[in-house]
This record gives structure tokens, C-alpha cells and sequence, in this order.
């Protein structure tokens, strides 16, 4: 006998009184952190002491021989495209499907952003898209590792490499996930992350900028500082040689992102637990699409994304539609599914007017001297994702905190679901 849906009066699958870990999870340690900040009584500077520590330590975890530490991961994708030479007119490869900021940087500068649709099984940029994209205009290929997920960045660096293109990692999502090894952000000749609290490693909010080149680690450093050359040791000249902005982060938000990154790997292999649990359950059930992961990469899971597939079940109906109805049963029994993104970054109103700046800028620049448009319909794989699919975990409660008993429960709410997936309809 099938079990009455919440929605239709039915119990809730997943109980009231299990608990739901809240993000970030602040510890003991974390506070004993803060205070030593304060304690101490320095709060900023560029080399204060907090964050060159911070700045060590991450660029030891990752296996890099620099990182600067910033007040975002927005600043530190600037910071890369500043220090590559980017500039009015230049063209700068991404992906249709990301958080804004990894194509509003390319803006920051000058440069003009140019989309690839996804791979629909990664939903990483689709590789084999990306060189009927360059011209001789295109500068620069900004990778984005979607949801803790690896792009493939053998075939990025060969295409690269035969186009002379600058590769700036995107990892703001991928905090110690591997591609064939070896952590992301060692890839590419500069790689960003973002200390946003929703993130696996969280500070509040912040960015870290990583490089194995000292000239590039310079230039992104005076992007950061004023335009100003400011070494570790020394006071400032105030002279700016090169447009630059206040990126710098404070003291507080370092002491906890080097207290956080201690539960770093921690918190992924919790999260790869729980994912790779689900991906094993869902599987299972009919007119449901888990991720997948190639096997030569770990997946940290900073998004779990679950696909449909309406036509499995014999249904014929609208995908959005079909996904709001199913998650409106899911939420009902308890199930913590959420929406992330609601359109390509191609479809926001900043690239289909085109107005920038002002006065088309810097798409008018004569610099540029082209056109370019952003078809909506140029994006198929990244408009279907967005429409059958939705992430399991919010913000607030993230898959990578959360209890393998919790997972067990929100698999017993998809079951319920689609066992009575008529009721839904």
C-alpha cells in the first residue's frame, strides 16, 4: 500500500526532531581564533599576520607556490584578469553556467565575455565547444569547476596552449577537489576561490588568488593594492602605476578561514559520503538523473544536483513545470531542495542589453570593433539543466555537514514522491 503524500495530509518522510546541521559549524577553536585577532589588536593590512599566515597555508594546501589573500572571490577573478593583460576589446572564454561573477569580471577590465554552452553530464564548460569560440580577439579561457567538480583540464590546457591563451582557473566552488591528483588551482596559470560562507571552506566572506608566477602573483597584487607596488616589510609610496581597486581582506576573516581550513578535507569527505550515498539511492529510482563523476576526478559536492526525466515515466509535460510540482511534494515531506540559478549568465538582462557601463560600453569600445550577441537559444544543454533539475541541501544546511541518517531520510522522501507521482501531477 502506497504511503499518503504530506501534500495530500500524509506524514512528512523525513521526521521533525532529526537534526539539520546549520552552516558554517562554528567551533571552539574558531572563537579562540577570532579572539586572538582581537587580542592582539591588529585588524587589516595587507601583510598583517593573520592573513600571511592564511596565505601560507592555503598555498601549501593547494601545492601552489603564491596565494594572495582577498576580500572575494569576485576580486580575486578580477585580480586574475587584470594580472593576464586583459584589456578593452579583448575576448575572454566561460561558461554559460555559473554564478555571475565569472563572467562580470572579464567586464571589470574591459573585456568582453564570450559563452560556451555545458557538457550536460559534468555541467562543466563543454570542451569540445570552446575552440569554435576563440578568434583573434580571445585572450584568455576562464574554466569554471561547477559545484566542486573538475573541469577537463587536459583538453582546456592543449586547446590553450595551441591558441596561446591565458587559463584562470574558477575554483570558487572546489576548495580540495583533484583532477587526476592533483587539487584544482594547479592547473592553470592562475586559479580563484571564494571564502563565502555558503562555501565548503568558509570565512565570512573572502577570496584567495593562487599562482605559481611571481610576475603574475606582482601584477595581482597591485590590482589589489591601489595599483600600488607594496612589498611585505616595507611602507607605502602611494603611486599608483596601474588601475587598481581594495581588494585586501582583515584580520577576522583570515583567523577563521585558517581555523575553517583545518575541517577542510574533513567536511569534503563527509560531503563525498553523503553525495556518492545519494547518487547510489536516487539511481534507483525511475525519472531521476544524479551526477555523475568521471573517474578521474573527486566531486566535493558544493552543489548536489538531481536531474528529471519526466519522459522516463511516460510523462509528457512541461520540464519547469514538472520540477516545481516535484519539488513542491519534496519540501512538503521534508526534503531540503532548492533552485541555484534560474537562467544562463547569457540570459541576464546585463548581456542582453548590452548597456555596461553606459553607453554600450565596453561593447561599443572601438577597440572591439565587432559585434556580439547572446542568443538565448545558443545555450540548449545549460537551459535544459536549469529547467529539469534542481539541488538537494540548501545554503543554510549544505550537503557537506549534514549526517548519513539525514540522507537517509531525503532518500525516503524522493521514493514517496515518485512512488505516487501521479498524486503530483
Amino acid at each position: 500500500m502506497k504511503e499518503r503524500l504530506a501534500i495530500k495530509g500524509g506524514k512528512r518522510a523525513v521526521p521533525d526532531d532529526i537534526e539539520k546541521v546549520r552552516w558554517p559549524v562554528i567551533v571552539e577553536e574558531d572563537k579562540k581564533a577570532v579572539m586572538r585577532v582581537l587580542n592582539r589588536g591588529v585588524l587589516f593590512g595587507p601583510y598583517a599576520p593573520e592573513v600571511v599566515a592564511l596565505q601560507n597555508e592555503f598555498a601549501s594546501y593547494i601545492g601552489t607556490k603564491f596565494c594572495i589573500a582577498t576580500n572575494s572571490g569576485t576580486a580575486a577573478l578580477h585580480m586574475g584578469i587584470a594580472a593576464a593583460g586583459i584589456g578593452p576589446g579583448d575576448e575572454v572564454i566561460t561558461s554559460a553556467f555559473s554564478f555571475l561573477a565569472s563572467a562580470t569580471c572579464i567586464l571589470h577590465h574591459n573585456g568582453i565575455p564570450v559563452f560556451v554552452d555545458i557538457d550536460p553530464k559534468t555541467y562543466n564548460i563543454d570542451v569540445n565547444k570552446i575552440e569554435e569560440k576563440i578568434t583573434e580577439k580571445t585572450k584568455a579561457i576562464i574554466p569554471v569547476h561547477i559545484h566542486g567538480l573538475p573541469c577537463d583540464m587536459d583538453r582546456i590546457l592543449e586547446i590553450a596552449r595551441r591558441h596561446n591563451l591565458v587559463v584562470i582557473e574558477d575554483a570558487c566552488q572546489s576548495h580540495g577537489a583533484t583532477y587526476k591528483g592533483k587539487k584544482t588551482g594547479n592547473f592553470g596559470e592562475m586559479a580563484t576561490y571564494s571564502l563565502n560562507s555558503t562555501k565548503n571552506l568558509p570565512g565570512g566572506e573572502g577570496g584567495l588568488f593562487v599562482t605559481n608566477s611571481e610576475e603574475l602573483r606582482a601584477k595581482a597584487n597591485m590590482t589589489r593594492m591601489f595599483g600600488e607596488f607594496v612589498k611585505e616589510g616595507e611602507g607605502r609610496s602611494y603611486k599608483a602605476y596601474t588601475m587598481g581597486w581594495m581588494y585586501r581582506t582583515q584580520e577576522l576573516s583570515a583567523a577563521l578561514t585558517r581555523s575553517q581550513l583545518k575541517r577542510l578535507d574533513f567536511y569534503n569527505e563527509n560531503s563525498r559520503r553523503n553525495g556518492d550515498y545519494l547518487t547510489k539511492e536516487l539511481s534507483k529510482i525511475k525519472g531521476l538523473i544524479p551526477p555523475v563523476t568521471p573517474p578521474d576526478r573527486t566531486y566535493i559536492y558544493h552543489k548536489y544536483r538531481v536531474r528529471l526525466d519526466p519522459k522516463a515515466l511516460g510523462i509528457e509535460i512541461e520540464p519547469a513545470k514538472f520540477r516545481d510540482l516535484v519539488m513542491k511534494a519534496l519540501l512538503a515531506e521534508g526534503v531540503d531542495v532548492v533552485l541555484w540559478q534560474h537562467f544562463s549568465l547569457p540570459a541576464n538582462p546585463l548581456f542582453q542589453k548590452k548597456e555596461g557601463y553606459g553607453k554600450g560600453c565596453p561593447w561599443s569600445c572601438p577597440f572591439y570593433n565587432k559585434e556580439i550577441s547572446y542568443n538565448i537559444e545558443d545555450y540548449p544543454q545549460t537551459n535544459k539543466l536549469i529547467e529539469n533539475s534542481f539541488v538537494v541541501c540548501s545554503e543554510p544546511y549544505p550537503i557537506y555537514c549534514q549526517s548519513l541518517e539525514l540522507m537517509n531520510y531525503y532518500v525516503e522522501g524522493f521514493r514517496k514522491v515518485f512512488e505516487n507521482i501521479e498524486e503530483v501531477l
